[in-house]
This record gives C-alpha cells, structure tokens and sequence, in this order.
C-alpha cells in the first residue's frame, strides 16, 4: 500500500527551501525527518503485531519490524518504508537458514495473518498502524524537518 501525502499552506517552508541551493543535504535531512516520523508507524505495528503473535513460538513478527530507505527515481522525493524483514520470500531459492537468522526468526506468515486467506479472515495490524497514524506522522515529519532546515539556515550550513 502506498500513501502518498501533499502538505499545503506552508509558504513560509517553501522560501526557506527556496533560500536553500545543496539538494543533497536538504535530501538528507528530510530523510532524517521522514525516518524519525515513521518510528511512530514502526511502534504502532510492533505492538499490534505483539498483540497477535503467539509466544509459544520461537517466532517474533515485531522484531522484524525495521523501516527502511525507499527508492525513487525523482530525485525531489523521499520514500520511506515500513516493513517486514524477509518479507513474503518463501520460494525455491529462499534461504530458509538466513531468514531463521533473523531477529524475530522466520515470519513470512505475517502475510497470511494481515491479508487473511480463503480458509482464514484477515486480522491486520501493518495497515491500521499507518491508516491510525497518518496525521500524527505528518505532524512529526513536518516539525522535525522546519526545525532541521530553521536549525541549517541559521548555522549557515546548507548554503
């Protein structure tokens, strides 16, 4: 699933950006920005995933939970995710001894739990902890980067 988030009303961020000429750095710390906002999307799955797991198994869904960089093309974008390491790779090449390594163990069933399956209904805890966050995620990203970019502009360090 992927939301993508126009925030609008904040000329006075656009002239600081404007005022701003190393695209990298300003890439940086939104980056910075969008990973501390995405902690909060991160947090609310662990414990939605902790309220599922069993703990007779040596399997942990929420120590699996990691955020991680995401890719685009446009270089103006910053893409971050929320996720599940190993993901859904159960294949005939998977290697069954690297995702057993993993911190929460093998939790490609994760999968069958959020979306459900034909015998099984869903029970989500990924979707809900960014659908239930989605304003408080902004909120974050948007004073964690104004205060990065306020904090640079007065430095002198992004010129």
């Amino acid at each position: 699933m992927q939301v993508d988030l126009n925030i609008s009303g904040l000329d006075e961020f656009n002239k600081k950006i404007a005022e701003l000429k190393d695209v990298k750095k300003v890439r940086s710390r939104a980056r910075s920005a969008a990973r501390k906002a995405m902690k909060i999307v991160q947090l609310s799955a662990q414990m939605g995933a902790a309220y599922i797991d069993d703990p007779k198994t040596r399997e942990d869904i929420q120590k699996n939970i990691v955020i991680r960089n995401g890719k685009t093309r446009d270089f103006g974008k910053v893409v971050m995710r929320v996720g599940i390491m190993g993901g859904a790779a159960v294949n005939g090449k998977t290697d069954r001894a690297k995702l057993a390594a993993l911190p929460g163990g093998e939790t490609v069933y994760w999968r069958y739990i959020e979306f459900g399956t034909s015998k099984m209904p869903a029970t989500p805890f990924m979707r809900p902890a960014l659908q239930q966050n989605l304003q408080k995620v902004t909120d974050e990203f948007a004073n964690t980067f104004m205060k990065s970019i306020d904090k640079a502009i007065a430095k002198g360090t992004i010129s």
